[in-house]
């Protein structure tokens, strides 16, 4: 294979006229690549939080809502509830609030976009993982909790959920790593996060494999930051005492 090697291809000035590099492009999709990834974490703990307590409850309505919105969003290719939120859902809502959205700046659009597709899709894996975690714990807890005069409400939020989270972290630190990887479907409806910046590189450049090494590099770089950040609360939140730590 006769290939000609150029790393100081990211280091020119970009051929579109924007003062920048081919570097900066790429600093510039791991900055939005994070963002997204930490937005959209947020918003899939806090949807999984709620419907995972809400499969766990006494009453059958709230726990059938839990399974309904598991078993759609769980089950639906990533890919497919990306372009459901782009192209169909603004067509759903009010025409004054569809037109609003998409009349609205696109790299705005899909990054709002790509935040409710990855959240509210994660958010279903760890509905599942929480609710495990809530059912492994001793029932005589529950019972002790409302017995004392804890609201189901109290119980769950003093009680449970520390508990669960502590126990859960790994899992949830496995969760947090796949959203920063499945950012870069967000690239499928125009978001130019790292997977999107490398193709529009190698457009202009025609040097793929520094243009893809660079971007793996920045992948591996945000997710030791992602690990280390998880290890820090894992440690901070240990116990010494309570079983596994």
């Amino acid at each position: 294979m006769n290939y000609h090697w150029n790393w100081s291809v990211l280091l020119q000035q970009v051929a579109t006229g924007e003062n920048s590099t081919y570097l900066g492009w790429i600093v510039h999709g791991f900055l939005i690549t994070a963002l997204l990834t930490l937005v959209a974490w947020v918003l899939a703990l806090t949807v999984g939080t709620a419907f995972g307590v809400m499969r766990t409850l006494p009453g059958r309505w709230p726990r059938l809502i839990g399974m309904t919105y598991v078993s759609i969003f769980r089950n639906v290719p990533l890919i497919v509830q990306f372009f459901i939120w782009y192209f169909v859902v603004p067509e759903l809502l009010p025409k004054a609030m569809g037109d609003a959205i998409k009349g609205a700046d696109p790299t705005l659009q899909f990054f709002v976009t790509s935040v409710f597709a990855l959240g509210v899709y994660t958010g279903s894996r760890i509905c599942e993982q929480l609710r495990a975690g809530i059912q492994a714990l001793a029932k005589g807890q529950v019972q002790a909790a409302l017995a004392v005069g804890f609201t189901r409400a109290q119980m769950y939020r003093h009680i449970i959920l520390p508990q669960v989270f502590r126990r859960i972290l790994p899992p949830l630190t496995s969760e947090f790593l796949i959203i920063s990887k499945n950012s870069a479907v967000a690239s499928t409806i125009g978001l130019l996060e790292l997977s999107g910046q490398a193709r529009q590189l190698v457009d202009y450049t025609a040097q793929p494999y520094e243009s893809f090494i660079t971007v793996t590099l920045a992948y591996v770089i945000l997710n030791f930051m992602i690990v280390q950040v998880m290890s820090w609360i894992r440690r901070s939140s240990a116990r010494p005492g309570l079983m596994g730590e």
